[in-house]
């Protein structure tokens, strides 16, 4: 490798590997902000969080990655041009596709990544992560009191406390309804102070109360007739009650199982499998329909043999060779309670074909849309290269200032554009490949006219160009403006005079 390849290659892995880090945190805080709700108040523990940010962490490194990527281009090819190191090396007789050639094999090695990234690590984290994700939300909120506020916490129980000792952790004038018997009665206890807490393995909730009294209504589901009411005190109430859902259960993480969570060949087999199980259901679902049901002796729309035309409940005469006019009223009876059974039979049929099949239609699109999305992101990856170096030798400033504008500007297109696409296509409006790659059939234009106009030189964003001509433009106006002011004070003179 020639030095200054390598000069090249080490301009450009760090500013890599710093807009990759900082891409990832500001993803990483958009996810956190997404589920704060949900992680605040449960007592999770560092180990399930960090286990939790590590997934989530790889299941955006496909939406990092391009952003990373157009961003590290833009700043090194901006340096380069800054320092007019740039300019001396095609001073040299080197082009600028010869200055990126090592940039260019590296950011295709990065890009084959990708897609086993997308393929192998992404599906896994998925799966992880809607597991973790699903026995946070099981698990119940920790046992927290706070001053003169009711504590709901508990199923069929409401704690009521007036103030919690911060080193003690004792209660004082604590009130509990207690609502968890089957049979409605009702427990009240009022106590000067005492000790609520969970077990340690939380499976158990520990109830130590001093100097109350115990209110117990008993109605034994005849509230309405009977009702008796209990009264007794005590100095020293222990109740060890037991608890659920406030240890973190962990389930099976195949029990989580869906497109995202799927590599390419499981995805083609589920696709395969869809496109025939919408197939058959829609066949199953209009030709019964149309041949037995709606169209049974209309030869006119569908023309049967005379095995499918036959009256098989021995009403043919009636029903066909002669007028329903002509009838007596129990035949007319019989014809109309006949007719309304099979269309309600044909209604309940195709409803419930129609809903398997809609099923089976949104399941297939999103499928189709997880398996060119793998395959669009290494494209997606060097598209964006090729926009980001050329931009950043025509822009000339490095930096994170206007290298991250341009960047920002460039991904919202990228994202606005591929949002829509996958919206489109997991609605079926759009087939799956147009709305996968409608963001590269947008973005490889611009990337051809980027690199044409930095490699022959184009000043397409300098600022001192772009002011250059305004003045020339404005030097060849001027004439015109000046004889235009002067027709104006004339007509001006004249119509005073007038």
């Amino acid at each position: 490798m020639k030095s200054i390849h390598k000069f090249v290659l080490k301009a450009y892995l760090g500013p890599m590997i710093l807009t990759f880090f900082i891409v990832m945190f500001v993803l990483l805080m958009n996810f956190m902000w997404r589920y704060i709700d949900e992680l605040v108040g449960k007592g999770l523990s560092a180990g399930i969080i960090i286990e939790l940010i590590s997934y989530a962490m790889a299941n955006m490194i496909p939406m990092g990655l391009p952003l990373a990527m157009l961003l590290a281009a833009i700043m090194t090819m901006g340096n380069l041009g800054e320092n007019y190191e740039l300019l001396a090396m095609k001073s040299a007789g080197m082009s600028l596709i010869r200055i990126t050639k090592p940039l260019i094999i590296l950011v295709s090695l990065i890009a084959v990544g990708s897609f086993f990234i997308g393929n192998n690590l992404v599906p896994y984290s998925n799966k992880k992560m809607f597991s973790i994700i699903f026995d946070i939300r099981q698990q119940k909120q920790s046992l927290e009191f706070q001053d003169g506020l009711f504590f709901n916490g508990i199923e069929n129980m409401s704690i009521r406390v007036a103030h919690q000792d911060p080193d003690t952790h004792l209660l004082h004038d604590v009130l509990i309804y207690d609502n968890r018997q089957a049979n409605g009665n009702m427990n009240t206890i009022v106590a000067d102070s005492g000790y609520i807490r969970l077990s340690d393995d939380k499976k158990y909730l520990h109830v130590t109360l001093f100097h109350g009294e115990t209110y117990e209504q008993t109605r034994n589901n005849q509230w309405f007739t009977k009702s008796a009411l209990r009264h007794h005190t005590f100095d020293l109430q222990d109740q060890k009650i037991a608890m659920a859902g406030f240890d973190m259960g962990r389930s099976d993480a195949s029990m989580f199982s869906n497109s995202q969570t799927k590599n390419i060949n499981e995805l083609q087999g589920d696709i395969d499998s869809l496109e025939r199980t919408v197939n058959t259901s829609t066949t199953r679902s209009y030709e019964p329909l149309l041949k037995e049901q709606l169209f049974v002796r209309d030869n006119s729309v569908l023309p049967l043999p005379d095995s499918m035309r036959i009256d098989k409940s021995g009403f043919r005469d009636a029903l066909f060779t002669d007028s329903i006019a002509r009838l007596p009223m129990r035949e007319k009876e019989r014809v109309w309670n006949q007719a309304r059974s099979l269309a309600k039979n044909s209604r309940n049929m195709f409803a419930f074909d129609e809903s398997a099949s809609k099923e089976a239609l949104n399941q297939l699109y999103r499928s189709k849309v997880e398996w060119h999305k793998k395959i669009s992101l290494p494209v997606s990856i060097m598209i964006f290269f090729l926009i980001g170096a050329p931009l950043g030798a025509i822009i000339r400033k490095g930096g994170l200032g206007l290298p991250v504008v341009v960047s920002v500007i460039f991904f919202v297109i990228y994202y606005m554009v591929s949002l829509t696409g996958e919206k489109f296509a997991k609605e079926g409006t759009w087939d799956a490949v147009y709305g996968m790659w409608l963001s590269t059939f947008v973005l490889t234009p611009i990337a051809v006219y980027l690199t044409y106009k930095a490699t022959n030189d184009s000043a397409l964003l300098d600022t001192d160009w772009y002011a250059g001509r305004i003045k020339v433009v404005r030097e060849k106006l001027a004439p015109l403006f000046d004889k235009l002011k002067t027709k104006l004070k004339r007509h001006g003179k004249r119509d005073d005079t007038q």
